[in-house]
């Protein structure tokens, strides 16, 4: 079984991301960029899947600056066999819709069984590629699964609700994303991390897949206006001077909170 686990480069969520008020854009510079955890419990997916399955072939895929290839790297020590990494300079700022279309382009060379995702990442939080990858490669999209089972033609699991939980299954191939619910990420060891060093990565630019960034007769989404988050303020006090379950009452309902 082929399997692409697509993982992505985020600023580390332990600090504070700051945000380019002219571009919209993170600022990544002045941040340090690490692999995203969604990733690595995605890619755990694939390699739990290997260890029982020993013919099963993992590549990671990555879009992003030349930075990226060390996520990749890491990727590639925690045990996949390849990497493909999507690098242009006309990506800067890829919206949602370049992005899914330049990730279904590499998909597509690869003839993958499964493609395993994230749900969202850290980053953009958007939660839509899955299914945007999904219309695109005319493939079914099992999403958004707090356990997951790859068996011989079948991807199956469950999703989580409020309140509910619901079985999902798709066929291979398919397309399939899961949440944080699954298992932390196996660490690295030195013999994957030497090992690492050998496996080859594939660099493919637009060119290579043959995606326009900006065709003239496709609508793009447009940034209209960014602003810095406003300072946190003060929250209301209310001393319990006996009246205090009416204060709290008529600030619900004048908040709309009742």
């Amino acid at each position: 079984m082929k399997i692409a686990v697509l993982i992505k480069e985020v600023p580390d969520t332990g600090e504070d991301r700051l945000l380019n008020l002219e571009t919209g854009l993170a600022d990544r510079a002045a941040t340090e960029v690490v692999l995203d955890e969604i990733s690595e419990r995605t890619l755990e997916v694939a390699l739990k899947h290997a260890d029982a399955n020993p013919d099963t072939e993992i590549t990671v895929l990555t879009m992003g600056p030349g930075s990226a290839q060390a996520t990749l790297r890491k990727g590639l020590a925690m045990g996949a066999a390849s990497a493909v990494h999507i690098s242009d300079e006309e990506l800067l700022g890829a919206d949602l819709v370049l992005t899914a279309e330049v990730l279904a382009a590499a998909l597509r060379r690869g003839n993958y069984d499964l493609i395993l995702t994230g749900n969202m990442s850290t980053d953009g939080s958007a939660g839509v590629l899955p299914v945007m990858l999904a219309e695109l490669l005319d493939l079914p999209a099992a999403t958004s699964l707090s356990s997951v089972e790859i068996s011989d033609g079948t991807i199956s699991g469950s999703r989580e609700l409020e309140g509910a939980s619901t079985k999902v299954s798709a066929p291979l191939p398919a397309i399939a994303s899961i949440a944080e619910a699954l298992p932390d990420a196996r660490f690295p060891n030195f013999k994957g991390i030497m090992a690492a060093k050998k496996k080859p990565i594939e660099t493919l630019s637009l060119a290579d897949l043959g995606v326009e960034p900006l065709p003239a007769d496709t609508a793009r989404s447009i940034m209209v206006s960014v602003a810095q988050r406003p300072a946190r303020t003060a929250g209301t006090v209310v001393t319990d001077d006996g009246e205090a379950g009416n204060a709290l009452a008529e600030f619900l309902i004048k908040n709309n909170l009742a």
